[in-house]
This record gives structure tokens, sequence and C-alpha cells, in this order.
């Protein structure tokens, strides 16, 4: 989760939430976010909510962190009640989550299944450092219910790996998949980062071909962003590395389009592929389609019937919030309806089933026409009512998004 969070209203010390919102639950799918916020180094471009041990003061520790999120879990079943719905998909995410022991992954999973129930066929994910998982990591994974890793691998190039502080060393990832694969995970997931300084358009041609060598059957890739305040911002400041270039950025973008279609992986969400609809991150979608999820851990976020709510940053104070028997939350707000078909246009218009001719208005909907005019939407689902991106338009989706919400 982002270090920064957005203006809005405090939080209630018991975490209730008003009437209408638990009155929506169940109406689309219920999942739960658990943020682990450790991680072994920081990566010099990631402005996530992350510490290394170093910065753990006070007692706050990885041995004791599944016991602050199993806590989190009663608080939020208090909060939901009784009308809460079974969890469709599980999402452990950071931070690097499997830096805990594989047995606390696992007794946080326990806990949601006897705190909530576990949907039938639920997707259970974790993120994985490929450095932080081995072959007994995998399999009690595996065994404890986890369905679906997702595996951080970023590059292949040594010198772009380098730039980024990422540790893992070329071939890990690769390896750390055909172990899972080995375990018994269906489901395979690799990220990759393109358009780090120094990087080459065959540096990234050859880090989408080794991902695909590893057979996952989803794969992420997104365009390096330098956060303020990140060791790679600073860099770029003082001028020892160049912003990244958007031409740039858009070639490495085509690359790996045409390289994953060519290996039977269809693009479902602008920077995500899979090979089927199996494939496919159910946790996220619910994200992008505007689900109900409650995100445990520091700094994780929420949504449930329209309210969304944040919790506070810090382990210590995060911890410190639960063993008082209050509410984690450092803030929320209320969603109006203009915000939230805001947020749906610029959800939906990244999926590939398109945006709904629906939410738009009259400026909007001529936005949609000159989109297809200009090669950015696909005439044939217009014509079916949606708006549905062309690679180019995916490459413009952002301006394109504020032309549509007009």
């Amino acid at each position: 989760m982002p270090a920064a969070l957005p203006d809005a209203s405090p939080a209630p010390a018991d975490g209730a939430l008003p009437e209408t919102a638990r009155a929506r639950l169940g109406e689309r799918p219920f999942g739960i976010y658990v943020h682990v916020p450790f991680c072994a180094t920081r990566c010099g471009y990631c402005d996530f909510n992350t510490y290394t041990a170093e910065e753990l003061p006070g007692g706050v520790s990885r041995a004791s962190y599944a016991a602050a999120a199993i806590a989190e879990l009663a608080l939020a079943r208090r909060v939901l009640g009784e009308g809460a719905p079974p969890v469709e998909t599980v999402f452990f995410g950071g931070g690097t989550p499997t830096l805990l022991d594989p047995a606390d992954l696992v007794a946080i999973v326990r806990a949601i299944d006897e705190t909530f129930g576990l949907a039938p066929g639920a997707e259970v994910t974790t993120e994985a450092n490929p450095e932080s998982v081995d072959p007994a990591a995998f399999a009690a994974l595996r065994e404890g219910g986890f369905t679906r890793v997702s595996l951080g691998m970023q590059s292949a190039a040594p010198h772009v790996l380098a730039t980024l502080d990422r540790t893992h060393t070329p071939g890990r990832p690769q390896a750390a998949a055909a172990e899972a694969r080995a375990a018994g995970f269906e489901h395979v997931s690799l990220d990759l980062i393109y358009g780090t300084p120094g990087e080459s358009d065959d540096d990234w041609r050859a880090s989408v071909e080794a991902a695909l060598a590893a057979a996952p059957d989803h794969l992420s890739a997104y365009s390096l962003t330098v956060e303020p305040g990140t060791r790679l911002h600073a860099r770029v400041r003082r001028g020892e590395l160049p912003e990244p270039d958007e031409d740039a950025l858009a070639d490495r973008y085509a690359i790996a389009d045409e390289l994953l279609a060519g290996a039977g992986l269809r693009w479902y969400e602008i920077s995500n592929w899979a090979v089927d609809d199996a494939a496919r991150c159910r946790h996220n979608l619910a994200y992008w389609r505007g689900g109900d999820w409650w995100g445990v851990g520091p700094g994780a976020h929420s949504h449930v019937g329209g309210v969304r709510w944040w919790n506070v940053l810090h382990p210590s104070a995060y911890a410190g919030a639960l063993r008082e028997a209050r509410s984690p939350a450092a803030g929320r707000e209320l969603l109006d309806d203009e915000t939230r078909r805001f947020e749906r246009i610029m959800l939906e218009t990244r999926l590939r089933e398109g945006l709904d001719m629906e939410l738009l208005r009259a400026d909007g909907r001529a936005a949609a026409e000159r989109a297809v005019a200009d090669g950015l939407a696909e005439p044939e689902a217009l014509e079916r009512g949606r708006v549905l991106l062309t690679r180019r338009g995916r490459l413009l989706a952002d301006a394109l998004v504020r032309d549509l919400v007009d």
C-alpha cells in the first residue's frame, strides 16, 4: 500500500460501519487482503508500507504478526456481523509475506475460514520473493490451503536488478516457479517491471522470454514509476539515472503484449495476462469491479458497501490498537455516487470486458466515439454498448478516462 493516506474523517474506535454499508454485503464478491509489512531489504523503487527488521523496535516482530492479524479478523467479524458472506478470495501482499513462517501464513488462512468461512473453490494467493521460498515452504503453503503464488521476478537482466536493488539472482524466479508447480500449485504468476534506467529493448525482450520459459499461467508487467521519497527518486533527482522514457515504455509494453499473446496469454487487465479465465487473479478482479474486501494489517485499505477505510501505517501502532481492543483504522471516507461512478469508469476501462456505456454522460459518450475513430477503442464493442480498448488505447488509458468521465 502507498505510504500517503487520503484526507477523510476519523474512523470510530470500535470500527463500526453504517448499517447501509453492512446491508449491501453479499451483493458483490467478498475478499480478505492481508498486508505483511516485512522485507529483508528495501528495494530502491518501492514506496509501499514496508519495514526491515532493523526498523521495528519496541517488540514488534515477524513472529508475533500472525496473532495481530488474527485479532483484526475477530474485529472484522464483530463489525460485519452475521450478514458477512463467505470469503471468495484471500490475497497476502507486502512487503514479503513469505518472510513469515509458512505455518503463520497457514494459521491466518485457517482463522479466515473459522471466522467467516471460505467459499467453495476460494482463491488463496501469496506474493513471494523468489529467495524467500523453497520446496518445503511451497509444500507447506499448498497443504495449508493456498491455491496461487505470485513471484516477483522484475527482470532477467543482472544490471536491471541491481538498479532496482533487487537481491534475487537471475534464474531463481524460474526455479521457484518450477518448485511451486511441483508442490501442486496450478496457478503460478510472475511479476515483471519495464522501463528501468539502463534497460534496453533487448533486455526487456529477454526478460519476457525468460519468464515465459518458466511456463506461468499468469504474468503481470508494470511500467516503472519513480515514486517521491524512494532511493530511486533521489538518484534520478541527482542526475545519476535518467527518468523513464515515455516512448520507451510504450515500446516495451508492445513487446510484452506481442510476446505474451504469441505464447497464449491474453490480456484481461491492462497490466495483466492469463492463459484462460481460471488463471486470472480473481481477488484483483474484485478490486477492479468494485467488490468488497477487508484489509488486514498496517496500512491496509478496506472497502465495504461504499465505505472505504485504511489502517494506521506503523506495525507498532497497529498492534497496540488491537491489544487495546480498538480498531486500527486511521481514517475513512463515504464514497458518494459521483466518486463511485468515476472509480468504476477508471477501473473498468482497464478491463478486457470493457466499460458499460450506461455509466457515461453525453460528453463521455462522444469521447468514446472519438476513441473509436482514433483507433483507441474497438468499434464492434461500442456497437454492443461497451468501451473496449485497443492496444494503442491501453497505452493512453489514463488520458482517455479523463475524457470519458466528463
